[in-house]
């Protein structure tokens, strides 16, 4: 009986300790949502040779969907019209347990997931590759940083391994259109 005393305060530490975990991955998600939207902005790249013209505008779509359970991420160049064999590629973000994470779906044919870590003020949400499903001969996503200026303004910072793992970065300073 006194064993059984001395556990039940371990478990009780232990179940806190999960749900601050999930308090986190559910406040970045929250954080995210409050960029549900159109944004347009800048893209420029770290690479000469890449599909984007250095400071070339696009649009990005977040929609809260699934009842609040899931955010959809589109990058889209304007005037693109709706066509699957254009680059709009989609992301999803969502809490899964006690960790928000992200799976891109990417014009490589490839759906890398990641997983966020949140800064201490809860302004930058940055998300580490986990794995991959499908080839990664075209290369993959790898690495996202979304930092969260204010209620009109966040930047978006996205790296993907091209073949060889050589990086291309990407930034996009996205300012509210709706």
């Amino acid at each position: 009986m006194k064993s059984l005393r001395f556990a039940l305060p371990l478990v009780l530490l232990l179940l806190s300790t999960v749900a601050f975990a999930q308090t986190d991955a559910q406040k970045s998600f929250d954080k995210l949502k409050s960029l549900a939207g159109v944004w347009q902005g800048p893209v420029t790249t770290d690479q000469p040779q890449s599909d984007m013209v250095p400071n070339e505008p696009v649009w990005v779509s977040l929609r809260v969907t699934s009842r609040g359970n899931a955010i959809v991420h589109e990058f889209k160049k304007p005037g693109t019209p709706d066509d699957p064999t254009k680059d709009d590629p989609i992301t999803m973000f969502y809490v899964d347990g006690d960790r928000l994470t992200l799976v891109h779906y990417c014009d490589a044919g490839n759906r890398p997931r990641m997983v966020a870590k949140s800064s201490p003020d809860g302004k930058t949400i940055e998300f580490d590759f986990l794995d991959v499903a499908g080839g990664t001969q075209y290369g993959h996503m790898h690495h996202v940083v979304f930092n969260l200026i204010d209620a009109n303004h966040h930047t978006e910072d996205w790296t993907f391994m091209m073949p060889g793992d050589k990086p291309m970065r990407g930034h996009a300073d996205l300012r509210r259109a709706n």
